[in-house]
């Protein structure tokens, strides 16, 4: 199960990284990817560098410590929940992967203060604000089932506190600033990570940390 957690990682990287940054620059000339920009010691850049130390925790470093020898943790330890988390990180790459395209010329990897990009809010948009982190998470969470040692469920906590940085202290407040109240009618509306929870209380103000 440990091997086929980091395949399914390779994988979600390839597609979530590669595949669609390709795709931008074919469609665009523009790669999409601006976390380069991001400023050392933003809170942006923690954001990014949390998320990614929760990655490469749950992919790869759970993985090998386990066929290193790590325990599984025996709360979690069960083939049936093992295969929950094989559907869960497969639905979670291929939905990752919807969601990015979904966005069109708008995705970015990382956020560009001067720049004005389109507000989607179609397709899975219109059900979650943030459907790609969502999926991500889904991802992680699948993979940290897979091998439930206690890397895996170490990085998937900074998984999510990644997540939690980038989106209610960098990206909501920037598309905020950017669509003003487009933005903030659409997040009275519209849940952020599930249907219906994390909306905005009121439609005319923006609180990350609601």
């Amino acid at each position: 199960m440990a091997l086929a957690a980091l395949a399914l990682f390779v994988v979600f990287m390839l597609l979530a990284g590669g595949v669609r940054t390709l795709i931008q620059r074919r469609r665009t000339g523009d790669t999409g990817n601006r976390r380069r920009w991001a400023a050392r010691g933003s809170l942006e850049w923690w954001g990014l560098a949390v998320a990614d130390l929760g990655y490469l925790t749950v992919g790869v470093g759970a993985p090998v410590a386990a066929l290193a020898g790590m325990p599984p943790l025996a709360v979690v330890d069960h083939p049936v929940r093992h295969g929950v988390g094989v559907v869960l990180a497969v639905f979670g790459i291929l939905a990752t992967f919807g969601a990015q395209l979904a966005l069109g010329a708008s995705w970015r990897i990382g956020v560009d203060q001067t720049e004005h990009t389109a507000l989607v809010t179609s397709g899975p948009f219109r059900l979650v604000r943030n459907p790609v982190f969502a999926a991500a998470a889904i991802v992680f969470l699948g993979l940290a089932l897979m091998v439930p040692n206690p890397m895996a469920i170490a990085g998937l906590a900074v998984v999510l506190l990644g997540i939690e940085i980038q989106v209610r202290l960098v990206e909501e407040p920037f598309l905020c600033s950017v669509h003003g109240a487009t933005y903030t009618d659409y997040a009275s509306r519209v849940g952020r990570f599930l249907p219906g929870l994390g909306r905005l209380r009121e439609p005319n103000t923006f609180n990350a940390s609601e």
